[in-house]
């Protein structure tokens, strides 16, 4: 399945409408389920050093856990959970010991070597989630400029246009 253009500008233009409403300009990124940039927009007075931030975190979204939106990473990142488990979901130990396969420095958001957000690229921030069409991953929404609570409530609001 394809994420195409005007599906983007329709998930933008969702989640422009939520951010106008919480007065928080913020930056929207779409990408496709390769994690290639498809579109994004920096709302007027949106800081300029979240552009990269909200189109990691859409790649994030996409790549790293492609069913769980990263708010819900955010929350198991704040207990210390780790995505290295054997079955891929979340081990619980401490995750300040920067053990992780990519090199991140823990519970900080780390800065590995994949240039994901957290451990083993996963993201770490509320404002990343994947766009699904039949039960199936077809890109991702990346928000960032507000608080973690504005950037999620901007990104479900986007996803929900699709």
């Amino acid at each position: 399945m394809i994420l195409s253009l005007a599906d983007a500008r329709r998930v933008i233009a969702a989640g422009e409408r939520r951010a106008h409403q919480l007065g928080q300009p913020m930056n929207i990124a779409v990408v496709d389920r390769d994690g290639n940039l498809v579109s994004h927009v920096r709302m007027d007075g949106a800081w300029t050093g979240s552009v990269d931030v909200s189109i990691r975190k859409a790649v994030d979204a996409c790549r790293s856990l492609p069913r769980l939106a990263s708010g819900r990473v955010f929350d198991l990142a704040a207990t210390g959970a780790r995505w290295d488990s054997p079955n891929g979901g979340p081990r619980q130990d401490d995750a300040r010991s920067g053990s992780g396969r990519d090199g991140g420095s823990g519970r900080d958001g780390g800065s590995g070597r994949d240039g994901g957000s957290g451990r083993d690229g996963g993201p770490a921030a509320a404002g990343g989630v994947p766009l699904l069409r039949d039960d199936a991953v077809v890109g991702a929404v990346g928000v960032s400029g507000g608080s973690p609570t504005h950037d999620q409530a901007v990104a479900q609001a986007a996803v929900a246009a699709l």
